[in-house]
């Protein structure tokens, strides 16, 4: 079972920006944990971040031929990027996306509380920090 990680933009300064939000690991440092943890559950797992939302289309169209599942935390792209929802939505019969966000969106400023993909993927994990991941991925292999 291959599941994917994708993560949008500005993710790749977790550890570095507003770590009372988003904690003190790097992006990397959580990659690797979840590389651990996909191991324990039988996962291969994969792991993509882009500041470019055409980057984060691509990918997402391949991931219907590449990968099982994606967990997908979509970064500001999250609030209004019609583009990457419909990305999903068009691969949505092939593969399974899971949302995820390390704070609770919906307790934060009022444009971080809409997400125009929460209705194209099966489900919207937030607020447990890196756990949101981990959800993701259990969630997934559920249901794969």
């Amino acid at each position: 079972m291959k599941i994917l990680v994708l993560n949008g933009p500005n993710l790749n300064m977790t550890g570095i920006r507003k770590k009372n939000v988003y904690g003190a690991e790097t992006l990397e440092d959580i990659n690797k944990e979840l590389k651990e943890y996909g191991d324990t559950k039988g996962a291969e797992m994969y792991f993509y971040q882009s500041n470019h939302e055409g980057d984060i289309i691509d990918i997402i169209h391949k991931s219907k031929d590449e990968y099982d599942g994606v967990v997908i935390n979509a970064g500001a792209y999250t609030h209004y990027s019609y583009a990457i929802r419909d990305a999903i939505e068009a691969v949505s019969d092939f593969t399974p996306f899971v949302e995820v966000h390390m704070s609770d969106i919906h307790k934060r400023e009022d444009f971080r509380k809409i997400s125009v993909i929460t209705d194209v993927c099966k489900s919207q994990i937030c607020g447990l920090g890196k756990d949101s991941y981990k959800r993701g991925i259990d969630l997934l292999i559920e249901m794969l």
